[in-house]
């Protein structure tokens, strides 16, 4: 029983009541007296929410980990969405995925199956996070085609398709595509449409990497999405939204004009993401990754890659001629380049007397490609422009959290922080918009039946906030901080942080589709 807090419902203020839950679910809200059994928790003071669903996460393989589960739950954190942007370990054995965003969603511990509901099986009881997955499209194409730039043809879209609609039966939330990645760069609106019906027959969401790059480059990727949408028939999501405030907003506005579509954005400026997503050419990826790593071995292969691509990179609206000073080392598998991490390419190919795009190509070749960069954005922007995002009502609340790296981007350790703390503390958001958008929303649009909320029969994942206390401590310079101010964690009735402390690992659940799930608005 959580006694003496202010508890934040879906849609209205903070008001005192206590709360109880038992086996899970809350069962009393209001005034109460304690049964003779009860835990007690002091709450006095403090804000008792619903945990906070993170739209966009790449802990699929990291979860596991102490260090990335008490990061999420420090921030109230209790659920995250994985299988994001096109590649993720099932359906299929989980080689790709292993192989190409080992920088991004690390290596999985356990999953040796074939199915999403394999990998869903994998988080229960395993983990103190809850985790919701979606059917990543670029991992469907890698297993029936492989890495072909060609169409697939009527036989494999079929088999593509199976899979997708095998994967919504096993519980996934929809299908994500990552448009800038390989495979998924292959893929044209008329097939990923084709591979959005069986999600939209099953009241899933098609949620994307936009295609094109972002920032100014937006509206191409927007119109697309929509084309997406309006073809299947199905409800939109875009992910890690980044671009100047105005385009954001205004594309999004036209976007709900014909189609359902929401966003996720982090409270950062800088990106975080694979060196090999626009280092590398995609006719030499499509030959297969050990082949591309292979082939780069070779200096003649780097200069003539680096003297063939990197001008398109300067030409590109996102990148520009600055683009090797933009991005810093997060994650370098070769031990032989240990010395680079947290440096630009810049400045670690002028150190080993080299461009950059040489370079680059030399650290992806010994690496086996495993490398991610932190990457600035060509204008930086100010919170006041970030809050601009926030504020709209089709925004839930992402991190794009990566764990991966000795130099990560601090949004694993601190997005959620920074809603609360930084945009709270300004007057952007209310303590109920922060439970709208990061708990009720999120619940609602990937069909989280029973969370988002602590009204009794909700599942109870539920976070105890200081106001006072909190904190983001995450930087740049120093990304693995935890967040203070949040010392009490629940996830499905357990206690898993009690004062500050990890004191259950196994609460967690791999979350299955309710059938129940009805659109924000």
């Amino acid at each position: 029983m959580l006694r003496g807090g202010s508890v934040v419902l879906p849609g209205t203020p903070p008001g005192r009541a206590d709360l109880a839950f038992s086996s899970g679910v809350v069962v009393a809200l209001g005034s109460f007296d304690a049964e003779p059994d009860d835990v007690v928790v002091d709450c006095t003071g403090r804000l008792v929410l619903p945990g906070l669903i993170d739209a966009h996460s790449h802990a699929d393989g990291q979860v596991f980990d102490d260090e990335v589960a008490y990061a999420l739950l420090r921030q109230g954190v209790t659920t995250v969405i994985a299988g994001q942007d096109g590649v993720s370990f099932a359906p299929g054995n989980g080689v790709f995925a292993s192989r190409y965003f080992a920088a991004i969603n690390g290596s999985h511990p356990s999953y040796r199956g074939s199915s999403v509901a394999d990998l869903l099986a994998t988080y229960d009881n395993a983990t103190p996070i809850n985790v919701g997955y979606l059917v990543p499209a670029g991992t469907v194409r890698e297993m029936v085609i492989g890495l072909r730039a060609a169409p697939p043809t009527a036989g494999e879209l079929m088999a593509m398709q199976q899979a997708v609609a095998d994967g919504m039966a096993d519980g996934a939330l929809g299908l994500s595509t990552g448009l800038d990645y390989v495979p998924g760069l292959f893929a044209d609106a008329i097939e990923i449409a084709a591979l959005c019906r069986p999600v939209a027959e099953a009241g899933g969401v098609h949620v994307t990497h936009m295609r094109g790059g972002y920032e100014e480059n937006s509206a191409a990727g927007v119109d697309e999405v929509v084309d997406i949408c309006a073809r299947a028939r199905v409800r939109g999501h875009i992910s890690h939204f980044h671009a100047r405030a105005e385009l954001v907003l205004g594309l999004v506005e036209r976007a709900n004009t014909r189609v359902d579509l929401t966003f996720d954005s982090y409270p950062y400026s800088r990106g975080c993401s694979l060196l090999g997503m626009f280092l590398l050419p995609p006719n030499l990826v499509r030959q297969g990754l050990e082949v591309c790593a292979r082939q780069l071995l070779d200096p003649a292969v780097r200069r003539a890659v680096a003297a063939s691509w990197v001008p398109t990179l300067q030409a590109r609206a996102d990148m520009g001629a600055a683009w090797a000073d933009n991005v810093r080392f997060a994650h370098i598998a070769a031990p032989g380049f240990a010395w680079a991490h947290g440096l630009s390419l810049a400045e670690a190919a002028s150190a080993a007397d080299t461009t950059a795009g040489e370079f680059g190509l030399q650290v992806l070749a010994e690496s086996g490609l495993e490398v991610s960069v932190v990457m600035a954005t060509p204008v930086e922007r100010t919170d006041d422009q970030l809050a601009a995002h926030l504020r709209h009502p089709r925004h839930l609340g992402g991190s794009d959290g990566i764990f991966v790296g000795r130099s990560p981007h601090p949004r694993g350790w601190g997005a959620f922080g920074r809603y609360l703390d930084v945009f709270v503390a300004r007057g952007d958001l209310s303590w109920t918009d922060c439970v709208d958008r990061f708990s009720a929303a999120p619940a609602r649009r990937f069909a989280l039946g029973g969370r988002g909320s602590l009204q009794p029969g909700s599942f109870a994942d539920v976070i105890v906030v200081d106001p006072d206390r909190i904190r983001v401590r995450a930087s740049y310079e120093e990304p693995r901080q935890p967040m203070e101010g949040i010392d009490d964690v629940w996830v499905n009735g357990v206690n898993v942080i009690a004062d500050g402390r990890l004191v259950d690992r196994t609460a967690g659940l791999g979350l299955r589709r309710s059938t129940s799930s009805q659109p924000i608005g």
